[in-house]
């Protein structure tokens, strides 16, 4: 087994694999892992720095300087500017989220099937079953009644007074203890991030990482086969570029960099096809702050224990709590010098839910200078009335629960509104640009079909056209989920594995 980390110029650092997975994420380490599994030799190849738990940072900011891909500074460039959020570290995204998981509904495999040539019945009971072997490998389990915190608890009571269906979230956690750090990276090690399992798991079976390691482009011989992959490390800390890797596969390379960075890896490697970066999606989202007459202390317990999907399909919304730090609250809020003092001293009645569109606006994904991805998307005119029907809704389910008012930090909209103006929510503006939005649950990309003209990727993963290629990704979803996604990226990573297996 063997770890590399960041490498001096003056060598090129040379290894081989069977199997070379690019990223290390909910879909690159599941992948691997299944992958050494079976027997064969693994090579994980990831752009980001391998820290352990008691190495995460306790603010946001730095978590944005040691654990989100360039400081978080990837924006959705369009009628908005909304950021992208991921990660890049040995784990991925799965090290900064809130470990939410969710099994892929069955009208998602449906709509595939109808709409793409892929998925189907067949394809869902095997995913399923990747699915109830996840759960058990990474302990999944119900927030315990201890760490949801008061935040989770009021919005569990604002549902039911409204009388819409919500639950408890099940969370990718071995024995939670509700400190509030999941953005910043459990410093408990509780949440089951892929770097504390999957990843360990490869080494531990002979495999090869590689970190502080960004993929430039695919390798490939004569006949259009992949046959490896090459790039330079880079130093976590001062960026400073180091000794060039290349690393061989002898049956495939599979990418899995994320719905952002794996388009890009391709585009650079040269693979020729129109669709390569179409169909970028997400769900965007926003918080509600809900004020109370007593104190939330929202950062104590789940980051996230509470969410609906009883809107899933009508209008496509999603509904979570979201616990964010003190330093992320106050750029929210409006006003400053002493005015944004007082409101910030509300802090501690504070409690922010929000809601997640399941859009069907669609973007596009370019290599922008120094082969950083460059994201172009806007909501459409329906998805804003989403948007703004999911935020009028999550003013309600506050006010249901008790809270004196809510903060829906809209441009063009007052600062605070009470119980009485609650449809003042419903007039809000449709522009983009009057909401503080971010895009979480990235899709697209490289999707997959059956027909090489409108899809990057067929059934199996396999980029059409090219052999020894594959894609293990959200990059390869062709649709939104309407659900976190973490859960289908892992199912999919498993059976990307078995088929490559069984040939």
């Amino acid at each position: 087994m063997s770890h590399t980390s960041f490498q001096e110029k003056g060598r090129t650092f040379e290894a081989e694999a069977d199997y070379v997975v690019v990223g290390s994420g909910a879909g690159g380490a599941t992948v691997a892992a299944q992958l050494a599994r079976g027997g064969v030799s693994v090579a994980i190849v990831e752009a980001g720095a391998w820290r352990d738990p008691e190495h995460y940072p306790s603010s946001s900011h730095g978590a944005m300087r040691d654990l989100f891909d360039d400081w978080g500074s990837t924006i959705a460039m369009g009628r908005a500017f909304w950021p992208v959020v991921q990660a890049r570290t040995m784990g991925g995204t799965t090290v900064i989220n809130s470990a939410i998981c969710v099994r892929t509904p069955g009208d998602i495999f449906e709509m595939w099937e109808k709409e793409h040539g892929v998925g189907g019945i067949e394809m869902a009971k095997k995913v399923w079953a990747n699915q109830d072997e996840v759960e058990r490998e990474l302990f999944v389990t119900e927030v315990p009644v201890a760490s949801r915190g008061r935040s989770n608890n009021l919005a569990m009571e604002g549902a039911n007074a409204l009388g819409y269906e919500s639950h408890v979230i099940h969370r990718y956690a071995k024995g939670c203890v509700g400190s509030g750090q999941c953005l910043q990276g459990c410093r408990t090690g509780a949440k089951q991030s892929t770097n504390l399992n999957y990843v360990p798991e490869v080494l531990a079976k002979g495999g090869e990482v590689l970190s502080c390691a960004p993929v430039d482009k695919v390798l490939f011989d004569k006949k259009r086969r992949a046959v490896g992959v090459t790039g330079w490390f880079q130093h976590p800390k001062t960026k400073k570029w180091g000794a060039k890797f290349n690393v061989r596969a002898k049956k495939a390379v599979i990418i899995a960099a994320s719905a952002t960075h794996t388009p890009c890896i391709l585009m650079r490697s040269g693979v020729k096809n129109d669709n390569l970066g179409r169909f970028f999606r997400a769900h965007p989202g926003t918080g509600v702050y809900g004020v109370y007459d007593d104190p939330v202390d929202m950062n104590i317990g789940a980051t996230q224990g509470w969410a609906s999907t009883a809107y899933r399909e009508d209008p496509g919304l999603k509904l979570e709590t979201l616990s964010i730090p003190p330093e992320m609250v106050i750029t929210r809020l409006k006003g400053g010098g002493k005015l944004l003092m007082e409101r910030m001293a509300e802090y501690r009645k504070m409690a922010m839910w929000i809601q997640a569109v399941r859009a069907n606006s669609h973007g596009r994904v370019r290599n922008g200078m120094g082969g950083k991805p460059m994201v172009t998307y806007t909501l459409d005119r329906a998805d804003m009335e989403k948007f703004v029907r999911g935020m009028h809704l999550v003013a309600k389910t506050h006010f249901a629960a008790g809270a004196k008012k809510v903060v829906p930090a809209i441009a063009g909209m007052p600062y605070s509104i009470g119980p009485d103006e609650v449809d003042k929510l419903l007039d809000a503006p449709r522009d983009p640009r009057a909401y503080v939005a971010i895009l979480s649950h990235l899709f697209g990309g490289a999707v997959m079909g059956s027909d090489p003209t409108r899809s990057v990727v067929d059934a199996n993963g396999k980029v059409h056209h090219y052999d020894g290629l594959y894609v293990a990704d959200a990059s390869a979803l062709p649709t939104v989920l309407g659900v976190n996604p973490q859960h289908t990226i892992m199912g999919i990573a498993k059976l990307r594995a078995q088929q490559l297996l069984d040939t």
